[in-house]
């Protein structure tokens, strides 16, 4: 493998499973499945390759729009995933945090989350984050919420409020922000996916399905983010 400059934090947006699944016409819980197995291989090989932050969408806030059975699927498949792959993790030395508003999941679903958190988190390797019941204007909400509260008990004066405090009311405060943002399936938006952190990400839109995606389409969006000028709004 050629020498390459690795990105510190790839995010991920994972689209395409329903897709997927409808294209060889078999249930759509069978395409999130799919998905998830996809997931699995590919934060394997980010923490082979000593990438040190991968974080994905696992599912939006508004997601909860989606049929019952669909969400109930994709929530039964996410505490299976995390009971599952925190083994596998601790054992590879991968951390595993999740972030998003976690209070409207069920109690058994948060209790996986707070054992595998828990599991991995003393671990060394790549730091695994799990967008769950995520929103980028919704984290912003709530990041303004509590900065207005410490306000008021005097915790923070109004004049000391900047970027950086911002960032530190973000879910992802001890996360850098993603050098690179790839988004599977063609689409080209954002969707609300870490929608303060992702202002001078290098995004790379692919035609693939998530299902389909693979370690080699990684290396492909790392080798287009390393021929791009990053110039954070300088000339």
């Amino acid at each position: 493998m050629e020498e390459r400059n690795l990105p510190k934090h790839i995010a991920i947006i994972m689209d395409g499973n329903r897709r997927w699944a409808k294209n060889k016409k078999m249930p759509i819980k069978l395409g999130h499945k799919q998905g998830a197995e996809t997931l699995k291989k590919i934060v394997r090989y980010a923490n082979k390759i000593g990438l040190e932050y991968i974080t994905v969408y696992a599912f939006s806030t508004e997601n909860w729009k989606r049929s019952e059975e669909e969400v109930n699927a994709l929530m039964t498949l996410l505490q299976n995933y995390l009971d599952d792959f925190a083994k596998e993790a601790d054992t590879e030395n991968i951390v595993i945090r999740v972030i998003g508003d976690l209070t409207k999941l069920s109690p058994s679903l948060q209790a996986s989350i707070d054992r595998t958190v828990k599991r991995t988190e003393t671990n060394t390797g790549t730091i695994f984050t799990i967008a769950l019941n995520y929103g980028g204007r919704d984290e912003i909400v709530h990041a303004i919420r509590d900065i207005s509260q410490d306000v008021k008990n005097g915790k923070i004066e109004v004049e000391n409020i900047d970027e950086n405090l911002v960032s530190q009311y973000l879910y992802t405060k001890n996360i850098p922000d993603p050098d690179l943002l790839i988004r599977t399936s063609g689409e080209m938006r954002l969707s609300g996916f870490l929608t303060w952190q992702s202002v001078y990400s290098e995004i790379v839109i692919l035609d693939k399905l998530w299902p389909d995606f693979n370690s080699k389409d990684l290396e492909d969006a790392i080798e287009i983010y390393n021929k791009r000028n990053r110039r954070f709004g300088g000339s």
